[in-house]
């Protein structure tokens, strides 16, 4: 049983080294976030104290705490604090306590909230920058953009000044074998290639944000350079 940080971090390493390898990409193209939503807040700082500079939480509701606890009183970009990642799906109602103090925002999936977004950013002086998120598999249960509503969605963004699209994220369902998450992946790569090679207009839009702790091996082999791990990473307590 994997049962220390030390551990879990050393499995993540091996099998994200190998993935690259598979896939003939260096280690320095891929990020882990670690989410740290099924986690205390001595956990969360355990995390940064192990490396793991990048944090990503689902509600504003659950990260409050743990934001407060271990940035709220540190000066911005102090050395040694994480970088916040925002990956759930992020109400207009939510955008003034998020924006400012989470770096990255994962899920920008409508228009009225890039609109929040931007006119908060802009309050703040700072540019934030967005993954557009993409329902690939089509499910129910899933938040993003339909695949065909992509690419007038990311022209009606080039009018936000204070917001900057920078990729795409998606979700893969959960799979008992995860190589049939392969398609879903890829199809989200490819989507971004197409986009980029649409318009000039979009060249910065050169990430993805894919795979979780059941599947982040598959979309590093397609092409992911941002992965969101939980479970596998930090673990999972009663919070």
């Amino acid at each position: 049983m994997i049962s220390t940080l030390d551990n879990r971090i050393e499995l993540v390493e091996e099998k994200l080294l190998q993935a690259c390898k598979r896939a003939g990409r260096s280690r320095e193209d891929v990020q882990i976030i670690a989410v740290t939503k099924y986690v205390s807040a001595d956990t969360t700082k355990s995390a940064v104290e192990h490396g793991l500079k990048h944090l990503g939480e689902n509600r504003w509701q659950d990260a409050q705490a743990k934001w407060q606890a271990i940035s709220g009183d540190a000066a911005p970009n102090e050395d040694g604090q994480p970088v916040w990642h925002f990956i759930g799906s992020l109400q207009t109602n939510k955008v003034k306590e998020v924006i400012g103090k989470f770096t990255y925002i994962h899920s920008l999936d409508r228009l009225s909230l890039a609109e929040a977004i931007n006119k908060r950013a802009a309050q703040l002086g700072i540019v934030v920058p967005c993954f557009i998120q993409v329902n690939v598999s089509g499910e129910d249960s899933k938040h993003g953009l339909e695949p065909g509503q992509l690419f007038d969605f990311a022209a009606e963004l080039q009018r936000f000044k204070s917001l900057k699209p920078i990729g795409l994220m998606t979700m893969a369902p959960y799979e008992s074998e995860p190589e049939r998450t392969r398609s879903v992946f890829r199809a989200l790569r490819e989507l971004r290639d197409q986009l980029r090679q649409s318009s000039p207009l979009y060249e910065e839009i050169k990430h993805l944000s894919m795979g979780m702790s059941n599947d982040f091996e598959i979309a590093i082999e397609e092409g992911a350079t941002w992965v969101r791990l939980g479970s596998i990473l930090v673990g999972k307590e009663e919070v």
